[in-house]
């Protein structure tokens, strides 16, 4: 049996499609339509992915769930740790437990952990239920529009984990989650936590 050489465009159409179907899984932002658990195609960092500085959009900030606004400046003297997730994320919902386990064990240091779903708008109403389910009692809350694009401008892969220095300057960002990103988030946490400025 001979096999036919297949054409170039053929080559093409079997790539593009390769990479959409490869694609479709991540964590973007959107809500996955099935049960499945999501695939983890988020790659571990090189997880200092440069950012604009923050200071200059000090009046970007989060709704937390009581209501009240927040922003980075006002955690300014601590190390705050901003966990961008959605309750239908599974990458998201393995690296709440170390976070959980962070802030209890660095919050007497100076350490801040808040979490802010992504989620979308039907995803919001879950919150309470998924904080409640995962044993969360570091604040929760909802990003600005104006955070948002400024934080997912070149990656809307979730979760995304930033961490600032006391000065309120960030220091290091993770976008996915794994082993690899479990050992580097706790190691820049703890230089900061360590850190008097």
């Amino acid at each position: 049996m001979l096999l036919r050489p297949i054409a170039p465009t053929q080559l093409v159409r079997l790539a593009v499609v390769a990479v959409f179907a490869v694609s479709i899984g991540a964590c973007t932002g959107q809500k996955q339509t099935t049960k499945d658990a999501t695939p983890v195609l988020s790659r571990p960092p090189a997880t200092t992915f440069p950012m604009p500085p923050l200071n200059a959009r000090a009046e970007m900030g989060w709704v937390l769930n009581d209501g009240s606004r927040a922003s980075v400046r006002d955690y300014e003297g601590k190390v705050l740790v901003l966990d961008f997730y959605a309750t239908w994320c599974e990458p998201c919902r393995k690296s709440i437990p170390r976070l959980i386990a962070l802030q209890n064990t660095r919050g007497s240091k100076g350490l801040q952990v808040v979490g802010l779903n992504v989620g979308g708008p039907d995803d919001r109403i879950k919150v309470i239920n998924f904080a409640r389910d995962l044993g969360i009692q570091y604040p929760l809350g909802f990003p600005d529009k104006a955070m948002f694009d400024q934080f997912f401008s070149d990656n809307q892969t979730i979760p995304q984990t930033f961490v600032f220095g006391r000065d309120g300057q960030l220091l290091k960002r993770f976008i996915g989650y794994d082993q690899t990103t479990e050992d580097e988030l706790e190691k820049a946490i703890d230089e900061a936590v360590k850190s008097k400025q």
